[in-house]
């Protein structure tokens, strides 16, 4: 990749307050010097990096979770995914995660990382799992309720296209890891 030759210059944050933190979620206010010398306030999410990972049966469906989400007052069907525990390395959360909301597992692989938007300081380890059996019941955490859903290839890039689920990117980067779009 060739360097970049711009003449924008990095913001200098001046301070940092977490101004809210519960369940995980976190925002904080950072305050910035912007390069026109003036500061100014912005909010971010500042979370832990999550796993998230495209499954596979042999038969090449794709293995989603069906859950409530307070966000968009809906249920969702989702990709696999979640937290990574202290200590814990991001492919073991990614096997740990799948098995525990699916029953499934299978062959897994990091594709890349990616962020998840520009007022967060998270970035999501993306991961594909082939070839996943089920080899177990789900685990789910007290405040998890979900269902486990196999949709075919096309209706997964139908659910893709209509912006109608989380983690679209990490679909669309999956697919395209394993030559699939």
């Amino acid at each position: 990749m060739k360097k970049e030759n711009s003449k924008l210059k990095k913001w200098k944050a001046l301070s940092r307050e977490m101004v809210f933190e519960k369940y995980g979620r976190k925002i904080e206010k950072v305050i910035f010097r912007l390069p026109n010398g003036k500061e100014t306030d912005f909010y971010l999410k500042a979370e832990k990096s999550p796993v998230c990972i495209l499954a596979l049966t042999k038969k090449k469906q794709v293995i989603l979770v069906k859950q409530y989400r307070p966000g968009p007052d809906r249920n969702l069907l989702e990709l696999p995914g979640g937290g990574i525990e202290k200590d814990e390395q991001p492919i073991s959360a990614a096997r740990r995660e799948l098995l525990e909301e699916t029953g499934y597992s299978g062959k897994i692989r990091l594709v890349t990382k990616c962020y998840d938007c520009a007022y967060s300081t998270i970035n999501r380890y993306c991961f594909v799992a082939t070839d996943c059996e089920r080899v177990t019941e789900q685990s789910l955490e007290e405040t998890e309720f979900a269902e486990v859903k196999i949709m075919g290839l096309n209706g997964f890039r139908r659910l893709l296209r209509s912006g109608k689920m989380t983690d679209v990117e990490v679909g669309y980067l999956g697919l395209d890891y394993l030559d699939l779009l």
